[in-house]
Formats: C-alpha cells, structure tokens, sequence
C-alpha cells in the first residue's frame, strides 16, 4: 500500500478495533536499574516456542526464563523439563509462575521484559496487543493473525509499540538470514533492474496430524491438531507460506492490489484434516503491473521445493533458505554468488539482534508492520482460493469476519464443528462466498 492508504488503515483499524491501548512502561524501564538480566516470558510452550526460547538463551546477552504459559500442563512442564535441563538456574520459574490456561499469557506478561509469543497464531492478535499495553519487547513467531480483524488488531499494537519505542521481531527469519539480506539489497541497489514477475514455492508433504482420544472435548480436540483449523492455523498459505509472500513483498517494496487463485483438498481428504486445503496457487498482481505466482502445497511423496526466483528488467535473482543467493544478467551470466561461509543461524539470528538492541536500551526493530501485511497477503490469497473470486485489497482489509470462538474455554465450541461423522465443512470455490469475505 502506498503511505496514503497505510495511514487510512491503521485509522479506520483503530476505530474498529478500539482506541489504542494507552501507555504504561516507558521503554527505559525495560528491565531493573543497575542490572543486566533481562526477563523473559515463554507464551506457547510447544516445540516452536520452546525453540525459540532456546535461540534466545544463545542470543549472548544475560537472559533468564521467568515464567512459562500454555493452555496445556503437559507443554508447560515439557518445556520447563528441556530448558531447565540445559541451562539449569537460568530457567527461574517456580511453579508460581508455570501458568496453564487461556489467560494464562496476561500472568506471565506481567512477570517479564520480553515476551515470546510461539502460541498457535490465532492468538497472536491478543497475546501481541496485551504485551504493547503491558510496555513490552516482543519477539512473536509468523503469521501474526489467522483472519483480517486480527490483523487491523496487530497494527494498532504496531502503532502503540512504536510510540512506546519497544523492540518487536516477527519470526520471518529470511529478513536476519544472510544470502536474503546480500541478495536482495543487490536488487535494491539496481543490479537486475526493476522485478517484473516471480515465482515463489513451498512445496512439502505437510505436517503432523494427533488422533482424536476418547472422550476428548471439540476445543481440546482442536487445539491439539491447530494446523487443520483455520481459527487457529489460517491454512498453510497462511502459516507457512507466509514467507516467501514476505520475500517477494520485500522485494517488491510494496504489496499487491489484488489476488486471484485456485486451490482444493486434492489428496489429504479425510476428516482428520479438519477444514484446510492441500494446495493452493496464486497469482499477486502489484500497483505497477508486475505479477508474482506463488505455489504451496501438501503432497506426501511429491517434490519439496521451498525457494524463490524472480526477473528483473536486467536479469533475474535465485533464492532458498539453503543459503544461495544467485544473480544472473539478462544474458543469463553469473553476477553474484553468496557463497556462505558459517552464516549465521537466522532463527537464532533474531533474538541475537533483539536481546542485543535490548541489552544496549536501543529501539530498532518494527517487524510487526510488515509481518501484519505479509500475513494479510496469505489471508486474501486463502479467501481468492476459498471463493474463486478475484480479491481486491481495499475490499479485503473492509472484511468483519472473525474467525475466533466468542468464548475461550474448554467447555465452549468453536464456529467450526464436525457433523454426524466427524467431518468438517470445507471450502467449496464458487460456492458460499459470503462466509469468506
């Protein structure tokens, strides 16, 4: 969007996500005067979160965990075990401060200087939200949101955590790897010229899939297998692909003006799939007229292919989280290589930057912004291939559906439920549009 329309949506996201939260913690007091411990709080204790806590334990600054949450007990106590396990006294959590359930996120904010939000992204809007009113750093994983009022939700905490000036870091670790950073200011110092077209891919035979237990509540049946349920997940366009949609948004300088797709459940049919697609393929069309295809699927036994390439006026870039970054002229001749010689971690290469701006009580790092932008291209692409319509951004960021329950507990049900035999509902293209947008 150009800064006209950015300021126009985070207005109008303003008045309907409720005035900004005010302000509390100026960012000076980010952690006790006199020592350089900072505190942090593990918000998601799963395998995500209890790697990011990992990577932030590595960042080489002086951290300590001070408290754990999660809806369930057995992650809670899962990852105090690992943690503790490796870095011994510097895991301070008592079990005061393990907290278990839906609200456990606003006891542990409390407790720290910066949060770690690794819960599954349907979360994040409010999780992200109460640290800003709580004057807190925040590194939270990818996507930020799940669905377009979450979003117009984060960008007002994006707005409040920049008057606050705290530090946030979204976990789209391309923008801290090395061979994006060398390739892509290389295109944006003009050396293919201006991009044109490309083409991004995220091609795997998909993810973990926990069987129903007997006796076993709809919420908590849900939350054990979020990745199939999109008030959770967002589908994979979402949680997943949202990085090469930030890459190519990167590149570009801009995000597109409209969407349009095709998608289905092709292979991964059964009702243990819950209401996502297997396959998704769009195209995004930019304010200048260049278009950029992006491809994503969940096909066991398939080809994996998780890179991006892109043509410029000039000659094209190659790139893949495998370390390479390649440009070519337009006649096809090598220009650059990266040649990566011990990159660092990207994953671990956030938190380094993050503890380190922190530790120094210096304010550098926005994500939140464009990792709200980036997840809202996988929205509006998941809602094109949902409907078979070509989706406009301007009309999308109007949308008022809410993918969220009303109520978060374990004895309420989400909007989505199994039938007779146990299967959900799922998107039919051309079919029922107003549920979508």
């Amino acid at each position: 969007m150009n800064e006209l329309k950015r300021r126009d949506f985070i207005k109008s996201s303003t008045i309907i996500a409720g005035a900004a939260v005010a302000a509390t913690t100026p960012v000076s007091a980010v952690f006790a005067a006199g020592s350089d411990v900072i505190k942090v709080a593990l918000i998601g204790c799963g395998g995500r979160g209890t790697g990011a806590a990992f990577d932030a334990m590595e960042s080489g600054q002086n951290i300590k965990i001070v408290a754990l949450a999660d809806v369930f007990q057995d992650s809670v106590d899962k990852a105090y075990e690992n943690l503790t396990k490796k870095y011994g006294d510097k895991i301070d959590v008592p079990a005061s401060r393990r907290y278990v359930g839906f609200d456990a996120y606003k006891d542990a904010i409390k407790d720290a200087d910066v949060v770690l939000l690794t819960t599954p992204p349907g979360f994040r809007p409010i999780h992200f939200e109460e640290a800003v009113k709580a004057g807190k750093h925040v590194f939270m994983e990818k996507p930020v949101a799940v669905d377009i009022p979450g979003i117009r939700k984060v960008l007002v905490a994006a707005e409040e955590a920049k008057r606050k000036k705290l530090n946030v870091v979204v976990g789209l670790q391309r923008r801290y790897q090395t061979n994006y950073r060398e390739g892509i200011k290389r295109i944006q110092d003009g050396m293919i010229g201006d991009i044109v077209a490309g083409q991004v891919y995220w091609n795997s035979g998909g993810v973990w899939v926990r069987p129903r237990k007997p006796g076993q509540s709809e919420m908590d049946y849900q939350m054990r297998n979020w990745y199939y349920f999109n008030w959770l997940c967002g589908d994979h366009i979402v949680e997943q692909h949202v990085h090469q949609l930030d890459v190519a948004n990167w590149i570009k300088g801009k995000y597109p003006v409209s969407i349009q797709g095709v998608g289905s459940r092709a292979h991964r049919t059964g009702k243990e799939y819950g209401e996502i697609f297997d396959n998704f393929s769009i195209e995004m069309t930019y304010d200048d007229g260049s278009v950029i295809f992006s491809q994503c699927c969940h096909f066991e036994g398939s080809h994996n292919r998780v890179d991006e390439t892109f043509q410029g006026t000039k000659g094209r870039i190659y790139l893949s989280a495998g370390n390479r970054a390649v440009l070519y002229d337009a006649k096809g001749n090598e220009i650059f290589n990266h040649k990566a010689n011990g990159d660092p971690n990207p994953y671990r290469q956030e938190h380094v930057e993050l503890f380190d701006a922190i530790a120094k009580g210096d304010y550098k790092f926005d994500n939140a912004e464009y990792g709200a932008y980036s997840t809202l291209t996988g929205i509006i692409g998941r809602i094109a291939c949902y409907t078979g319509k070509v989706i406009k951004w301007d009309q999308a960021i109007e949308s008022p559906i809410s993918l969220m329950p009303d109520t978060y507990a374990w004895d309420a049900l989400p909007k989505i439920l199994p039938n007779a035999n146990g299967e959900y509902a799922y998107a039919k293209p051309g079919l029922n549009t107003q549920h979508y947008i």
